[in-house]
């Protein structure tokens, strides 16, 4: 079973390490960032891996990157679109 949550340490950590760095990241406030629930929900985490996404483009890709996309995965897996 695939867990389809996004942790906001886990947020942050991808988006730079600190509050500052995934606010400046996604273009929010660090105080925005600190009003985040521990489970984020799916258009904050959408938002992450779009920053993520974003950097990974512009050649700054880290090791943890490739978990990235779980939000979008997870989206997949339990959309009512039918799939191909």
């Amino acid at each position: 079973m695939v867990q389809c949550s996004m942790h906001k340490s886990k947020a942050i950590e991808l988006l730079g390490g600190n509050t500052t760095a995934a606010a400046k990241a996604i273009g929010i406030s660090y105080q925005a960032v600190n009003q985040w629930p521990d489970d984020l929900p799916p258009r904050i985490a959408d938002r992450v891996d779009a920053a993520v996404a974003r950097s990974s483009l512009q050649g700054k890709a880290t090791q943890s990157l490739v978990q990235a996309p779980l939000s979008m995965k997870c989206y997949l897996q339990h959309s009512q679109i039918p799939q191909k």
